[in-house]
């Protein structure tokens, strides 16, 4: 009997949080892979922080370690260029009312366009991902109404939805990200991309 990746489509569950320039650099090159082999992509933004105090990483971020901060720059810039596309660092790393965005009504079957539109905008332009003028450009590129928009990422029911899709992440023992899911299989980091690129091939040849 084939096996079941290959009789359906391979299904990537892609955990991230707009905060993550790593998570930005992970999708650009997701997206490439995807459309080389035909897989799906299931878009789950969550709250980094709350997966990351989830197992007890309570210590300080990379911004706030000058040293690690320094080098890890260096890195991104050399992935960026990697990937040919642009990086540069936002003003603030606010990425709660854009992460909720994601399960906007009208965003449902166009996941990929909205998480390409509004990592361009955070990590490709350097917009402040909770300034107004970035929601509102979002929502415009999208064609959605940007009041109405705006007020659902502040919504009781937006805010439920990411609550939902983070307790899920950290169900699943998702502590940071980008992280990639497939079936009980799990890779963290932009870096681990060719392990599930690999794993992926291993498994349609079975």
């Amino acid at each position: 009997m084939p096996h079941s990746i290959e009789s359906k489509q391979a299904q990537v569950r892609f955990y991230f949080d707009f905060l993550s320039p790593y998570a930005y650099l992970a999708h650009h090159h997701l997206v490439d892979l995807s459309a080389s082999h035909g897989w799906h992509i299931d878009y789950c933004s969550i709250d980094l922080g709350r997966a990351k105090k989830a197992i007890g990483n309570v210590g300080p971020a990379n911004r706030d370690m000058p040293v690690k901060l320094t080098y890890l720059k260096k890195d991104l810039y050399r992935w960026a260029a990697l990937y040919g596309v642009a990086l540069a660092f936002p003003p603030n790393y606010n990425s709660s009312r854009l992460n909720v965005g994601l399960y906007y009504g009208r965003c449902q079957g166009r996941e990929a366009d909205y998480v390409r539109t509004a990592f361009g905008l955070v990590w490709g332009h350097g917009k402040a991902p909770d300034d107004p003028q970035t929601l509102e450009t979002v929502a415009r590129q999208m064609q959605w109404d940007p009041d109405d928009f705006a007020r659902f990422t502040q919504s009781e029911s937006g805010l439920q939805a990411y609550n939902d899709s983070t307790e899920e992440a950290v169900a699943r023992q998702v502590f940071g990200v980008p992280t990639m899911v497939v079936g009980a299989e799990m890779w963290w980091g932009n870096d681990r991309l060719f392990f599930l690129e690999k794993y992926l091939n291993q498994e349609t040849q079975k």
